[in-house]
């Protein structure tokens, strides 16, 4: 099972090179990492098998302080479009790819869940103690997370692969 990030749709062929899909593998990008985790925490908790939790670029923002949330909220109720097409430019960069093709249009309710959205050791930590192996990729040149904090964050519970030329898309 695959989620899709904040105003995007049928990326996935995008982490082509790193995606296992199979039944006992459940992934997200950024946005959608989290509601991978949140599944995953779901058919755990109900005794169903996952071997593997695939994390790209997961949204990670409780190092944020409430001015830099607020703003973000604030400038998406201004001005949509120019919201996204402001973070389309920046999740792809350092590389241009045609994201268009994987355009969707995202909420308000979607962005405030991803920039107030708070990892909890104890969920990550029942995830390894029920066997399922997390995998986060994070890029060095990201421009929407700082990906030194998640790597930090994520290193006690996953295998972190910290791929320094890469942004966001992990391109």
């Amino acid at each position: 099972m695959y989620f899709s990030g904040f105003c995007l749709k049928n990326e996935e062929e995008l982490f082509s090179e790193y995606l296992i899909s199979n039944d006992f593998t459940v992934s997200g990008f950024s946005y959608g990492a989290i509601k991978a985790f949140e599944y995953t925490l779901d058919l755990i908790k109900n005794n169903k098998r996952v071997d593997l939790l695939q994390l790209f670029s997961p949204s990670f923002f409780q190092e944020e302080d409430k001015k830099f949330k607020r703003m973000q909220i604030m400038y998406f109720k201004k001005d949509e479009n120019a919201y996204i097409n402001n973070f389309l430019n920046n999740i792809q960069y350092p590389n241009k790819i045609e994201v268009n093709k994987y355009l969707k249009s995202g909420s308000i309710g979607e962005l405030e869940i991803l920039l107030n959205y708070t990892w909890k050791e104890e969920d990550l930590q029942l995830l390894v103690d029920s066997n399922v192996k997390i995998e986060v990729y994070l890029g060095g040149n990201d421009k929407i997370i700082n990906s030194n904090d998640a790597k930090e964050f994520f290193r006690n519970f996953s295998e972190v692969f910290f791929i320094k030329s890469s942004g966001h898309i992990l391109i």
